[in-house]
């Protein structure tokens, strides 16, 4: 004798609804949007029952559901209607699941689109400005990060200091006033390293 699978409880409200598209936006100017297909998808082992629309999907299926907007008119331009779907296990009657589709009239496709052009054309500009700074910034810094007048000058006068005789010389044709003492010379050997990684750096 064979065993039945018994299937989980399901809790009451606690059902993903899967549907598509999410959002119906209907154009009073394009008779075309005016009708608009909603897909349900069933991807559970059993049976589903639905309504606002009343209808069923078999296990693992889809079925499409037809949604019309019958009254058109200026005074609903910007409305926010609800349209919401419960889905239920086809043998039961408590409401497994629900799920709110959204739906607005708009005046024009136009107009939305121009807007949404405009809004994107603003955003890039704000991204093209950020992004235009850094740059500019750094072109900045790096035309005036070469080596500077000061550290040139003072690596050669450190690279002369160290080319001069040194105290106790005799046979130097240098004047005896320009010989340095050996910490002199140490001196000018450890400004003259400082002066180049300075300019490695850079």
């Amino acid at each position: 004798m064979q065993q039945q699978k018994r299937q989980p409880e399901l809790v009451e409200g606690n059902l993903p609804v899967f549907v598509f598209p999410t959002e119906l936006i209907f154009y009073a100017d394009d008779q075309s949007t005016h009708k608009q297909v909603l897909t349900l998808y069933n991807p559970y082992e059993f049976a589903l029952k639905f309504k606002d629309a009343a209808g069923a999907v078999k296990p693992q299926c889809c079925v499409d559901i037809v949604i019309r907007h019958k009254d058109v008119r200026a005074s609903h331009y910007g409305v926010i209607d609800k349209f919401r779907l419960q889905v239920s296990e086809q043998s039961q009657r408590k409401a497994l699941g629900r799920k709110e589709v959204i739906a607005t009239l708009l005046p024009s496709a136009k107009e939305q689109h121009k807007e949404e052009e405009e809004k994107r054309i603003k955003e890039h500009f704000a991204e093209s400005v950020f992004f235009e700074q850094i740059p500019s910034q750094a072109d900045n810094r790096s035309s005036s990060s070469g080596p500077s007048l000061l550290m040139v000058f003072l690596g050669m006068v450190c690279i002369a200091a160290l080319m001069m005789p040194t105290l106790g010389e005799m046979e130097s044709m240098v004047p005896l006033y320009l010989h340095l003492s050996v910490n002199q010379k140490l001196v000018a050997a450890y400004v003259l390293g400082l002066v180049t990684m300075v300019v490695l750096r850079t």
